[in-house]
């Protein structure tokens, strides 16, 4: 039969714990003019601005086909001067709710008002740079080493131990 193991030390914890930080900022990324700073996004809303509308609401996680519910907006993205748009109004504010960024609901109708295609494509440009900021915060990692395994000391086997023999008296007469 094989001895016993006995574990003699027991395992220590030892964590590294690395601490990257990266802020974003209070608000917008970019401008709401700033259409030259990605030219792509900029082209593709002004060639194209209902494919451009419903990839920019499927990137931000909401219905592919939720600004086709947007029935004041033409082609252009030039709306009509009698509705506000309801589904540009809601991503907007939706985008500045999860993002934390500030703002007011008067100034996400005043500009998804007069200028919706300059406003989807400031979501467009954030959506973009939010996507290829990393942050992690605390990340730590446990390594727990090896437990030291020691084989149980043998001994040689003992005799056994039998008390002395007792002298019983015997039954005392009835």
């Amino acid at each position: 039969m094989a001895a016993p193991v006995v574990v003699m030390a027991q395992p220590q914890q030892t964590a590294t714990t690395t601490t990257i930080i990266s802020t974003q900022p209070k608000g917008w990324n970019s401008g709401l003019f700033e259409c030259c700073q990605d030219c792509g996004i900029c082209c593709c809303a002004f060639w194209c601005m209902p494919c451009f509308m419903c990839k920019t609401a499927d990137e931000f996680g909401e219905c592919l086909c939720l600004p086709m519910l947007e029935h004041c907006c033409n082609g252009c993205g030039y709306l009509s001067l009698t509705v506000i748009p309801a589904i540009s109004l809601s991503m907007r504010s939706a985008m500045r709710e999860r993002h934390g960024i500030p703002g007011s609901i008067f100034n996400d109708c005043c500009i998804m008002y007069w200028c919706n295609a300059c406003g989807w494509c400031q979501m467009a440009r954030e959506l973009k740079a939010r996507k290829n900021t990393v942050t992690v915060v605390n990340a730590s990692t446990t390594v727990l080493p090896h437990p030291t395994y020691v084989a149980a000391p043998t001994y040689p086997p003992q005799q056994a131990y039998a008390p002395p023999p007792t002298q019983m008296a015997p039954y005392p007469p009835k």
